[in-house]
């Protein structure tokens, strides 16, 4: 049986059918309720003109109508495309047509802002809207339907199984902490591997899809709590990790931290899963502050993936839940799961060792172990084809170098002696300073250490002299005094001055109410760079993932100041 996501996944959903597959609010679905579903609008997709190798974008937020249509299109070896709901109408007419969407399913809520812009998308001409079709006016050329009525009399049957092949295609959009999104176009076979681990994040792959379903029915139900939007590639790596396990895979709608301690003690969550600080630090506190209201004893895994998890939060979050284990994945859209971070007494973040995990030099030839040369981490095996649409940045990122594509994202780093890697930063964001090599995310580290901050972002500022100078963005917890900003200041550096060298410490400090992020927690570097330089209001646009259940967002500068040691 061929190693096709759909394919494994309907191989675990007829061994186990009656399991539940997923929960988000109060709708419950069992494996054969959740296949069954989505083989019907696969037929409809089918039915509506949509080909093998066609887009159909998913401008949802999380529930069940989200992971119908993710399968559907696969099981008709369409591609998904994953829609950042938080999007204007400039970045979502530029992902439509970067994606060449010939379909759409939108919610209700977001439908206005599709129609708004499908008059100037040639490519899309059917839109499937969970909610009422009618609510909203499209373009002449677009056929549009309701969801449930798409659904309606359709074969709940399996469409195209013997068609499909391991190196159909899924793509994950991925807007980064610059530019605009980019398409990471993966085979499927490629992605199982490389992002699900073969199915088995806690042992060796299953190579078959028999050995897959075998392991699903006798395998221990790992409750997965998924914090995160699923339109962010980490979140939607666990949930082909929940649903490929036949573990319930738990959704929430948007991220509510107390919210998440009810459902832990509701659906006996095992494993929760975040972003990174924006989503887990909320959540700790809320442990802190209410975990002795629920029942949090089944919560074993923390894990986080697409943003790196503080060592604060890491020591609070062992601290609050005894015996919790800290899964902290590094990796990428593209490359999937390259090893999980560990951070030593040195306050240094460090990858086991890994065969296909590499530190290569700017000749793509790897650094031998115990070197003190740093250079970027590469991985080879199963990576991605390249970026959709985009030849001259997959030459960049996704070299052939000697007959071997390599994934080559920016990541410094060196290698120690016995094959362990030491993580640095990202090469793109690194801060020159006088010739002195500053990567922000030490510096970061270092700021977060400090119990009143909640949040914060470096970034370099241009300076005369040294040519930058390290610039810091930094939210501070509720109730902490900003009153004395130059007190403040001085405290925050003092408190670097112990952890990181004298030339590394934020020569300017700006402190706002809420640091801006993505949706899925990734840092916005250029939103920083713009209120170090003055040239943005210190005041976020749109939701920060922690608190993304608001519809309105706050902040004005606390205080902002540009002054130099």
């Amino acid at each position: 049986m061929t190693l096709n996501l759909a394919t494994l996944y309907e191989s675990v959903a007829a061994a186990i059918p009656d399991r539940t597959a997923l929960v988000c609010g109060d709708r419950r679905l069992s494996h054969s309720e959740l296949d069954e579903r989505a083989n019907a609008l696969a037929h409809h997709l089918m039915s509506a003109g949509v080909e093998p190798h066609q887009h159909v974008g998913l401008h949802m937020l999380n529930g069940a109508e989200f992971v119908e249509a993710l399968l559907a299109c696969l099981k008709i070896r369409a591609v998904p495309i994953n829609i950042n709901y938080r999007y204007t109408d400039h970045e979502l007419h530029y992902l439509y047509n970067d994606a060449d969407l010939v379909a759409l399913v939108v919610e209700e809520g977001f439908a206005p802002a599709a129609a708004g812009i499908a008059d100037r998308c040639p490519e899309l001409r059917h839109a499937v809207v969970v909610g009422d079709p009618a609510a909203t006016s499209w373009p002449d050329g677009v056929g549009v339907v309701g969801y449930e009525a798409a659904l309606a009399g359709r074969p709940r049957t399996a469409p195209m199984a013997d068609e499909r092949t391991p190196g159909d295609h899924y793509v994950i959009y991925t807007g980064g902490t610059t530019g605009m999104p980019k398409g990471v176009v993966w085979r499927h076979e490629d992605f199982y591997f490389a992002a699900l681990n073969g199915g088995n994040h806690y042992g060796p792959p299953y190579r078959t899809a028999e050995e897959l379903a075998a392991a699903a029915v006798g395998g221990d139900a790992l409750n997965y709590l998924i914090t995160a939007p699923l339109m962010h590639g980490a979140a939607s790596y666990t949930l082909f990790s929940g649903l490929l396990a036949g573990s319930p895979v738990i959704l929430m709608p948007r991220y509510d931290p107390v919210e998440a301690l009810r459902l832990i003690e509701r659906e006996r969550v095992v494993i929760v899963t975040v972003v990174g600080d924006a989503i887990a630090r909320p959540l700790v506190d809320a442990i802190r502050e209410h975990g002795a209201e629920y029942d949090l004893s089944s919560m074993k895994v923390l894990g986080s993936g697409g943003a790196l998890l503080s060592r604060p939060v890491r020591e609070e979050a062992t601290a609050l839940i005894p015996d919790l284990y800290i899964n902290d994945g590094f990796g990428a859209s593209e490359s999937g799961v390259d090893g999980k971070l560990q951070v030593g007494a040195d306050g240094l973040m460090r990858l086991a060792p890994n065969p296909r995990v590499t530190v290569i030099d700017h000749s793509f030839r790897p650094i031998a172990p115990g070197s003190p040369e740093i250079g970027l981490i590469a991985r080879t095996g199963h990576v991605p084809l390249g970026y959709y649409n985009d030849p001259e940045k997959t030459a960049k990122t996704f070299p052939v170098v000697d007959g071997v594509r390599w994934a080559v994202l920016g990541d410094m780093a060196r290698i120690e002696a016995d094959g362990g890697t030491v993580l640095l930063g990202r090469g793109s964001g690194c801060i020159n300073s006088g010739g002195e090599k500053v990567f922000p995310e030490e510096v970061e580290q270092a700021l977060k250490s400090h119990p009143g901050v909640m949040d914060v972002l470096v970034a370099g500022v241009p300076d005369p002299r040294f040519g930058e100078r390290v610039g810091a963005v930094v939210e501070m917890r509720a109730g902490v005094d900003v009153s004395d900003a130059a007190e403040l200041r001085e405290e925050l550096r003092a408190h670097c001055r112990t952890r990181i060298a004298g030339y590394k410490v934020p020569a300017a400090l700006v402190v706002v109410d809420q640091v801006m992020r993505s949706p899925s927690g990734k840092a916005d570097y250029r939103w920083a760079k713009r209120v170090l330089a003055g040239d943005a209001p210190c005041e976020t646009t749109r939701e920060s993932t922690r608190e993304s259940t608001r519809e309105s967002t706050r902040g004005s500068t606390r205080e902002a100041s540009l002054e130099t040691n």
